[in-house]
């Protein structure tokens, strides 16, 4: 039986298979070590310097020569600096700097590997929940708000104003003719306290049940002088407002919650009649044979097991994970209530959809 079987194994496509998972182990590799090229700042400091040694840019970046060399080692067979052995320099080439360092501003992938290591933090916690079910709760992602910040951030800086808001039509208008916003799970609030300071004759509000961000997002508008943003702790799931707001946003927040349909309920009814819900979330099908082609679907799906769906389940949530996808997405939104959902996309973010919806 062992033979036979063996006979019918396609050696090539075998042989195929096995590359792939050295390339999958290598990149993986390559991931951490990209993480602390950001942390360190050693690609801001590679992209600063001509062809340098490892001395000088050990001694550039502040940091040990030894471990720089070894990472040095890591970026050059992993094709992401170049090393030229007669001179035994290295450098970052441009093309790759503009997907490397900080300003790159939203483009920076570095700082997405961040995710990497942070996932791998739980990872015994993960294994303990494939087998006696459960989840991993927040507080056992320490870093999880300032990596979130950091890749938000620089994300609202380049697109809120100029490029989110203005998907739906009329929105900038009423925004400075001053109306009432409230942002569903606004972590340390740096999208409202932009808005805040955009639109001044609007008011601004930010829910999230995180005391910590919460209270970053508090300093942050007290650092700006922004009277007209106000943050919340929250439950977002237990909203009791009513025909309260003109607009409400929820930046790739929604597919975290533990109760989610529940959040998206109280939205419809704290939603004014002509009020317009802005639902940033992650572009995907609900179906998994529809994502073979989707640039980032294997980190999409980590990061939602590892995370995005486990917190849920730690609050006895449902577990709808990141990659719920568009279909899912509508027909929640549908047995919400909301009447009309249509959904955009932006040239060049692969990552969101834009879901605008509202009640009639």
């Amino acid at each position: 039986m062992t033979r036979q079987v063996t006979e019918m194994i396609d050696e090539k496509k075998a042989e195929a298979f096995a590359g792939q998972m050295f390339d999958t182990l290598n990149k993986g590799a390559a991931a951490l070590m990209m993480s602390i090229g950001h942390r360190t700042g050693l690609f801001d400091t590679l992209s600063e310097l001509p062809a340098s040694t490892s001395e000088q840019i050990a001694l550039k970046a502040g940091l040990s020569e030894r471990y720089v060399r070894e990472w040095l080692g890591v970026m050059v067979t992993a094709r992401i600096v170049e090393h030229d052995s007669n001179n035994r320099t290295y450098s970052l080439p441009p093309e790759h700097a503009g997907f490397l360092t900080r300003k790159a501003g939203p483009n920076n992938l570095a700082r997405m590997a961040q995710l990497i290591p942070m996932l791998s933090d739980v990872e015994s916690h993960i294994v303990e929940c494939f087998r006696e079910g459960g989840g991993v709760s927040y507080s056992e992602f320490p870093h999880f708000h300032q990596i979130m910040a950091e890749l938000s951030g620089s994300t609202f800086d380049a697109t809120l104003i100029e490029s989110t808001l203005p998907l739906v039509d009329g929105l900038i208008e009423r925004l400075n003719k001053g109306i009432d916003v409230v942002d569903i799970g606004c972590g340390s609030g740096h999208a409202v306290n932009l808005m805040a300071r955009a639109f001044p004759r609007s008011r601004f509000t930010g829910f999230d049940f995180s005391e910590e961000a919460v209270q970053s997002a508090r300093r942050e508008a007290a650092a700006q002088g922004l009277e007209n943003a106000r943050f919340e702790v929250r439950d977002v799931a237990a909203l009791d407002s009513e025909n309260q707001y003109d607009l409400i946003t929820a930046f790739d927040a929604i597919h975290d919650q533990a109760r989610p349909a529940s959040v998206l309920e109280g939205i419809a009814r704290a939603l004014k009649d002509d009020g317009v819900f802005l639902m940033v979330d992650i572009a995907a099908s609900s179906d998994v044979g529809e994502n073979l082609d989707h640039p980032i679907a294997p980190f999409m799906y980590a990061v939602s097991c590892m995370h995005c769906m486990t917190v849920s389940l730690a609050l006895d949530g449902e577990g709808l994970g990141a990659m719920w996808g568009e279909q899912k997405a509508r027909e929640m939104l549908s047995d919400a209530g909301f009447a009309s959902v249509e959904v955009k996309r932006v040239e060049g973010d692969f990552l969101n959809n834009f879901y605008i919806v509202r009640k009639k």
